[in-house]
């Protein structure tokens, strides 16, 4: 059965404000929402390979969205972390900023599954319409209704 991107929507897993600067460290905040959800095993281990699997080709899509994911071993089930900088920050050599950033953990059992999440996240994000009302929302909870009734189309 495939999986909707509500199945694995978890407000404790959404960092409104992201303070860092750079790929990397943002990468290192977004990941510490699954260390303090336990729902990564190692995460310290995920972040390796998540950092290794962007030095050898940016997630950037477009419109100021990043799709960083690994396919691990340390996840039984796809798991997503949000993560949000109105500034932007800069995820690629053409000085491209990421204002969304949504990290997925993908056990290789589940890549079709994988794909079908990444579509629905491509379709919310490439609206004008859904990204500023992504912006404008406060709370986590607010961000994730966003997503759950955009996504469930």
């Amino acid at each position: 059965m495939a999986i909707a991107l509500a199945d694995i929507l978890d407000q404790r897993q959404v960092a409104l404000q992201l303070r860092s600067r750079r790929r990397p460290s943002a990468i290192r905040e977004i990941v510490s929402l699954f260390e303090k959800t336990g729902s990564v095993a190692r995460p310290a281990g995920f972040l390796a390979q998540v950092l290794a699997r962007e030095e050898a080709g940016s997630a950037l899509a477009e419109n100021g969205v990043a799709l960083p994911h690994a396919r691990t071993e340390l996840v039984d089930q796809i798991t997503l972390a949000i993560g949000r900088s109105h500034a932007g920050i800069p995820w690629n050599d053409q000085g491209e900023r990421a204002r969304l950033i949504f990290l997925l953990a993908v056990p290789q059992r589940l890549v079709n599954n994988y794909l079908v999440l990444i579509g629905t996240l491509a379709r919310v994000t490439r609206d004008q319409q859904q990204r500023d009302a992504l912006f404008a929302v406060a709370t986590p909870a607010e961000f994730i209704a966003i997503l759950r009734e955009a996504g469930s189309f």
